[in-house]
């Protein structure tokens, strides 16, 4: 088993993910089978609970895993299903020692973060770098750790001496450490400043660990002199110092680290399989594209596009599909209440234009009840105007909800997650979820819907087969004693879980695309193979024939 630690320095968001991603790429270009292990220092048991804003989407796996938004990019560009183990937190390690402490496994010892804590994360990274991830059931070659957070944090600490361990336990030539680091651009002559990246690689050398490989994120290509300056204070070869500069895409990244000679560095032949070719061909293609198709995105984290990472990339996979360079207009769905017209009539109606101007409107999954009127007037719009819809988790509670309002007369209409006691509960909260935990309560994970048609747009986008299993993860869902009512309207719920009674997708007769599916199909898109109802989306946005 050979093993990549990804470290990161300076600051965060530089693209570690990214960048363990595209080492990835390579290493699966050369024949082998790769897993992923990202570690998160911080003390929550994983990602269930956290905002969106502070920390970006909650991305889902197939056994229920709420894990961290950069599994789905291990996911997306490896093209490799993970599980919960392979999200490691802090939460989850302290946990388990305390257990094991509980039933006396340590035998009277004192229990303490070396060794019990650094023992225990080596064991954990070892476990899960041998499960198979590509669903052939063979033992990966190679595992790609990625660690959260930056060198020098306190709550990295006992990871970076975990690892530091930990190339001594597995073979110091099976593990090859890559720093990811920023080199600033400073002054009016644009100088390459290398200090940064040399005060991390101190530090990070200071704990135990040396670094292989340098990947320095800069605007622009760093200089031969940059990268001899960085080689000579970093303790790195010069041919290991790699910038990844500013690209077009992000399907560039391995493209631009393998022409730097990164695949020789790892002694590895990434001409052994066309995954490389088909990455070139993607990358350059997307580059390329110049019919434009505009998505009207109408959620309530717009602020923050990560919050939607997987939706973006989704639509993305789908817009390469069809051949089109896709647009997203961003909509704070509050901005569309009437409530907003009286206090700044201008964010009001730029919201409007946006939405009447784009081909498309997605509503995504949320929580919460702030900007829901203006999630139900964007659905009424689509469905009033026949323009394409797609609702996801609560988009397809909103567009229910609109419908059972404005096509079946039922004004007081709503959700229980909204209105403790509505007049008339459209959607209500499922009966075996707990309403005082939180975190893993959910219905989560890779679950099975039953098709209820033989035809319908939907059914012919995902092709052959009786069901389809999708990513969920939420609390309510439509009420069953309306489905009859509903569907007589012609609003069909083609799609049900195995019980019968649970709506898992519906369709809107005598519409070009007015799609809601409850569970989050965004997060099995990859590329080259879009998630259908977000390729149904992009195809009729472009009015290409269904």
């Amino acid at each position: 088993m050979k093993y990549v630690v990804v470290s990161g320095g300076v600051l965060s968001g530089l693209g570690k993910g990214v960048t363990a991603s595209s080492i990835g790429v390579l290493m699966k270009s050369a024949g082998l089978r790769v897993t992923s292990i990202k570690i998160d220092p911080y003390l929550n048991s994983d990602a269930g609970t956290m905002s969106p804003f502070e920390h970006g989407e909650v991305f889902v796996l197939d056994d229920g895993g709420e894990v961290d938004l950069d599994l789905g990019n291990y996911e997306r560009f490896l093209d490799i299903n993970l599980g919960k183990d392979n999200n490691l937190t802090t939460g989850k390690v302290y946990s388990k020692v305390i257990e094991a402490e509980r039933r006396g496994d340590y035998l009277g010892k004192t229990v303490q973060v070396i060794p019990h804590i650094t023992n225990e994360i080596q064991d954990w990274i070892e476990r899960v770098a041998h499960i198979p991830a590509d669903g052939d059931e063979q033992v990966p070659d190679a595992c790609i750790i990625e660690l959260g957070g930056t060198v020098g944090d306190i709550e990295s600490a006992p990871y970076i001496e975990a690892l530091r361990q930990f190339q001594f336990r597995v073979g110091r030539e099976n593990v090859t450490f890559v720093h990811v680091s920023l080199v600033p651009v400073m002054g009016p002559v644009g100088e390459q400043k290398t200090k940064p990246t040399q005060h991390s690689v101190k530090e990070l050398r200071g704990l135990g660990i040396t670094p292989n490989i340098l990947v320095c994120r800069s605007t622009k290509p760093m200089t031969e002199e940059t990268k001899e300056k960085l080689a000579a204070f970093c303790h790195v070869a010069p041919e290991a110092v790699m910038s990844t500069h500013d690209v077009p895409n992000i399907y560039h990244v391995p493209l631009m680290l393998e022409k730097q000679g990164l695949c020789k560095i790892l002694d590895i032949d990434c001409s052994n399989s066309t995954v490389l070719s088909d990455w070139r061909t993607m990358a350059h293609e997307l580059d390329l594209l110049s019919e434009d198709v505009s998505i009207a995105m109408v959620g309530k984290y717009t602020d923050l596009s990560d919050a939607y990472l997987s939706v973006i990339k989704s639509l993305q996979h789908a817009a390469m599909k069809v051949k089109r360079r896709l647009t997203i207009n961003w909509i704070e769905a509050s901005h569309l209440e009437e409530d907003w017209n009286s206090g700044d009539s201008q964010e009001y109606d730029s919201a409007w234009e946006l939405l009447r101007a784009s081909n498309g409107v997605l509503v995504p999954g949320g929580f919460g009840d702030r900007g829901i009127e203006g999630k139900i007037l964007a659905a009424q719009y689509a469905r009033e105007n026949s323009i394409p819809y797609l609702g996801i988790c609560l988009g397809l509670q909103v567009a229910t909800i609109e419908f059972c309002r404005n096509v079946l007369g039922i004004s007081g209409a709503n959700s229980t997650e909204f209105d403790d006691n509505p007049e008339f509960p459209a959607v209500i909260f499922m009966p075996e979820i707990s309403k005082t935990h939180l975190g893993g309560t959910m219905r989560l994970g890779s679950r099975p819907t039953i098709w209820q048609v033989d035809d319908c747009k939907i059914k012919r986008l995902y092709g052959e087969g009786a069901s389809v299993d999708e990513r969920h993860r939420h609390r309510y869902e439509v009420n069953p004693d309306l489905i009859e009512q509903i569907e007589t309207a012609g609003l069909k719920f083609v799609g049900k879980d195995e019980t019968g009674q649970r709506c898992e997708i519906f369709e809107l007769d005598s519409h070009p695309y007015y799609v809601g599916v409850q569970y989050h199909p965004e997060f099995k898109s990859r590329p080259g193979r879009p998630s259908p109802p977000f390729l149904g989306l992009l195809m009729a946005a472009a009015d290409m024939k269904l």
